[in-house]
């Protein structure tokens, strides 16, 4: 046996052997480190003669292939062998109470999304989802915005790069694309919730560049305006948990409803506070109208056989005038102090019949 391969005996030897990482680490120093046993051997190959040296050049890097796959799979083994004894020391009694400092809290937004549900789904409303991601015509051209709308201009709204057909999608601004997407993949009668992120350029104490927004749409071949007053006060009504509740809607204009309609909601101002269902004042809450025929054609039903409304919302606005907070822009700073400040409980799931909120 050469000395070489008695050395790299040795050396496999000790790997084995090593008890630890950090014995493991000290073998692979002592024998491939800058200064170690195998490393110094290879520094004598240029004083050899052309035969010597390829003999021993050969020896000499199989002793380190060697050598490295046995300290690569004794490390693996190591780290397994760690990983089981902390499994087996580190339990936990899943049958102790948890700790109040470590209890979980649900977002305000995510509460009052599931009393959105809970309530419409009383009403017969089911969810609908769509993308994110949105390409220009189901976030304008359906719903009746043109090309020269300011809405469609880079202040208001996120673009992405063209593609190289020259199509550039964006951020939806809004969910009302999902009301187009409902009514190409189903028939009327249509009654459908939207609830989801939207994204704009904008932020400030009472608007951020992504918020949470609801739509709602109701296609049939009787509906009227009389239909969407009653389901937007009796939606009112339940959300903020009053019995008698002041609501007027005053004319205004979208592009994708005609008629449309700004609704308030009566209101009493006390400093900072604001008490929903009495008082002479007026808070404005959301807009609706009756869907416009140009957007009925493009979600591919016939106007002059189908009508129907459709209402849109700020969740996170909502929430603020529920629960009584200030700022907008918490909702998204990941504050632990705020969320078990305004957070809810786990198990407090929203239902009409056991009350929406705590």
């Amino acid at each position: 046996m050469s000395e070489i391969e008695a050395l790299t005996r040795e050396m496999l030897q000790a790997v084995e052997k090593a008890q630890d990482l950090a014995a493991l680490e000290a073998v692979r120093i002592q024998a491939l480190g800058k200064k170690g046993v195998l490393t110094e051997r290879m520094k004598t190959l240029g004083a050899m003669g052309p035969e010597e040296r390829k003999l021993a050049g050969a020896q000499l890097n199989t002793a380190k292939e060697s050598l490295n796959a046995a300290i690569a799979a004794r490390s693996e083994a190591l780290h397994r062998a760690a990983l089981d004894a902390r499994l087996a020391s580190e339990r936990i009694d899943v049958t102790l109470p948890a700790r109040p400092e470590t209890l979980g809290a649900i977002h305000p937004v995510s509460q009052v999304i599931d009393e959105v549900i809970a309530i419409f789904a009383d009403m017969g409303f089911s969810v609908a989802e769509g993308p994110d991601i949105e390409t220009d015509f189901y976030n304008f051209t359906a719903l009746n915005i043109p090309a020269e709308h300011p809405a469609r201009q880079m202040h208001d709204t996120f673009y992405f790069h063209p593609k190289s057909d020259g199509e550039r999608l964006l951020l939806r601004t809004h969910t009302s694309p999902v009301q187009i997407r409902a009514m190409e993949n189903s028939r009327p009668p249509l009654r459908i919730i939207a609830p989801g992120r939207t994204y704009r350029c904008d932020s400030d104490m009472t608007h951020t560049p992504m918020f949470h927004q609801v739509e709602g749409l109701v296609i049939d071949e009787s509906t009227h305006m009389g239909h969407l007053k009653g389901c937007l006060i009796e939606f009112c009504k339940a959300f903020f948990e009053v019995d008698d509740i002041r609501m007027r809607f005053r004319p205004s204009h979208f592009p994708f409803t005609e008629p449309s309609a700004e609704v308030d909601i009566g209101c009493r101002r006390s400093g900072d506070e604001i008490r929903i269902g009495e008082g002479s004042d007026w808070l404005e809450i959301l807009g609706c109208g009756m869907v416009h025929p140009a957007v009925l054609r493009h979600g591919g039903l016939d106007p002059e056989k189908y009508q129907g409304f459709a209402f849109g919302v700020g969740i996170d606005r909502l929430a603020m005038l529920k629960y009584g907070i200030p700022d907008l822009r918490d909702f998204f700073e990941a504050d632990l102090r705020w969320l078990r400040h305004y957070g809810f409980a786990a198990l407090d799931i929203p239902s009409l019949a056991g009350g929406l909120s705590r």
